[in-house]
């Protein structure tokens, strides 16, 4: 079996798996996974998923200013964390050693739910690990991807690749239908729309399609400029 059958089988199993995943949200909880209802930082309101977004990217903006905050690194807040997390944003970014998303988004502890890998790819364990946080109630997923990304020039330049390298361009190839045969930027052009298609995988899954109905989520695309530091929404 090619690592490209093995990559669709698995997802398709996790895919038709998740239904069950509100079910396990009890078992997770009598494993230690600490879900409560209220946030680590009970002073804070559950924010709405487009509150969430703009105090992700108001961070962002710091960033780029150079007026970081650092909040939530604190050892109060080291100490309110400790016995459960409540992230108010779920990134699955690139794992790229230039795109850290507490540090462009200058957040702390318990702020985020990370999932990188190469590609920001929609992988059946990304998925799974992005359900659990959206059923500890984070209200908002962005999926980042970014400029001169390697795994996107991998998957443009699409040649043979040593070891499991290539499973992750395997899983960037499809969106490669997007992008216009005389594209000017292949790689910039296939960056947003793999950003794109790996949105529309994670919408398959019925325990994020279910809070997105609910409007308790909120998916977006994000493209992350490595030369200004920007974060701009593209999806």
């Amino acid at each position: 079996m090619s690592h490209r059958d093995n990559f669709i089988g698995r997802r398709e199993l996790l895919q038709r798996g998740s239904i069950a995943a509100v079910g396990l949200l009890a078992t997770a909880v009598n494993l230690g996974w600490q879900v409560p209802a209220a946030r680590a930082d009970e002073e804070t309101p559950q924010l709405t998923p487009d509150a969430a977004l703009k105090k992700l990217l108001a961070g962002n903006q710091r960033f780029v200013r150079h007026q970081l905050q650092s909040p939530a690194r604190s050892e109060k807040r080291l100490l309110e964390v400790a016995q459960a997390q409540h992230p108010f944003a779920i990134v699955l970014s690139c794992a790229d050693s230039r795109v850290p998303p507490e540090i462009l988004f200058d957040r702390g502890l318990g702020d985020i739910f990370d999932i990188r890998l190469a590609g920001n790819i929609a992988t059946p364990e990304a998925i799974g690990s992005i359900e659990y946080a959206a059923l500890l109630g984070t209200p908002l997923l962005m999926v980042l991807g970014h400029e001169r990304c390697g795994a996107i020039t991998a998957a443009v330049q699409n040649q043979t690749l040593p070891g499991d390298i290539s499973t992750f361009v395997n899983a960037i190839l499809p969106a490669a239908k997007q992008v216009k045969a005389k594209s000017i930027d292949p790689v910039d052009d296939l960056m947003a729309a793999n950003v794109a298609y790996q949105i529309d995988i994670l919408k398959r899954s019925p325990v994020l399609s279910e809070r997105l109905q609910a409007g308790a989520l909120k998916i977006v695309g994000g493209r992350y400029d490595l030369d200004t530091g920007v974060v701009k929404i593209i999806v």
